[in-house]
């Protein structure tokens, strides 16, 4: 089991926890990520490692509660523990020298791209982050950001809050400066992704993006998160998750991941359930 040392929460519904995971700590690189069980009847979920301490010995990974598990997890605080922490697993993303990087983060996206966007300057690229969100509340890890980053745009879908518009309206605007832009990064919903690759390609811009497909395992056993990249099926939990952009099916994942939704739905209808129950439960103890 691992023990939560830190919880918070970054916006509505995104929270952020550093765990105990001294030898995930050790060995985690930028890009990779953690599945983990809340408890032990539970699912397995991915969540990118957003940093790590080696010597204290401590991840930190950021969850939006969207279906049961991420809610279950969310409500957990500081000496809490969670049942238990796998990883580092994944491929760690590829770092060089490209030049100007633009790394894009859409919401709890974000998240992921920090960590790489560290890491890109790190190697001596000279890196713009553009961290989008739908209104101010929802743009996450500005400070960070603006701490590994040369220029950080935070945009907001309807203006509350720095650039207006959408991340890739931010992005083509740069394109379009004519500045020279040798590598884009893009981490967020798969529409916002796909519609990085389409503005990048006819560019000839090198675009990455990190899949979030379903999985299961997390080491290719299982065969859950096969996706199509450049006509070919992958595993994005062992091939990835990062993938070039430009190569990727993007109508194949966003198929692959509306699988469940009908059955997400009943196990997040069923848990809001049981807590309105025990919670009515606690109010009558009280008042008797």
């Amino acid at each position: 089991m691992n023990k939560i040392i830190e919880s918070r929460f970054l916006s509505p519904n995104v929270k952020l926890f550093k765990i105990e995971a001294p030898k995930i700590a050790e060995k985690r690189k930028a890009g990779q990520f953690i599945m983990l069980r809340v408890t032990d009847t539970g699912e397995r979920i991915p969540l990118t490692i957003a940093d790590s301490n080696s010597q204290e010995g401590w991840i930190t990974i950021i969850a939006q509660g969207i279906g049961k598990t991420t809610k279950m997890l969310n409500l957990l605080e500081a000496g809490d523990y969670i049942h238990d922490v796998v990883g580092p697993l994944g491929k760690p993303s590829h770092i060089e020298n490209f030049g100007t990087a633009i790394s894009i983060g859409g919401g709890v996206g974000t998240a992921i791209a920090y960590p790489i966007a560290k890491a890109l300057k790190d190697k001596g690229n000279y890196v713009i982050s553009i961290a989008g969100g739908r209104s101010k509340e929802y743009v996450i890890l500005e400070d960070e950001l603006k701490a590994c980053s040369d220029e950080v745009y935070p945009t907001t879908d309807d203006g509350s809050y720095g650039y207006h518009g959408f991340v890739t309206d931010k992005l083509k605007e740069l394109i379009d400066s004519g500045r020279k832009i040798d590598f884009v990064l893009a981490i967020g919903p798969v529409p916002m992704m796909e519609a990085v690759a389409n503005l990048t390609k006819p560019y000839g811009i090198k675009t990455v993006v990190s899949l979030n497909s379903i999985m299961i395992d997390g080491t290719g056993m299982c065969g859950g998160c096969r996706a199509i990249v450049d006509g070919k099926t992958v595993f994005v939990c062992v091939d990835g998750p990062e993938f070039d952009a430009h190569q990727v099916n993007f109508k194949v994942l966003k198929n692959r991941n509306n699988t469940y939704v009908s059955k997400e739905k009943e196990a997040l209808h069923d848990f809001e359930c049981h807590l309105d129950q025990a919670f009515n439960k606690l109010i009558k103890q009280e008042q008797n």
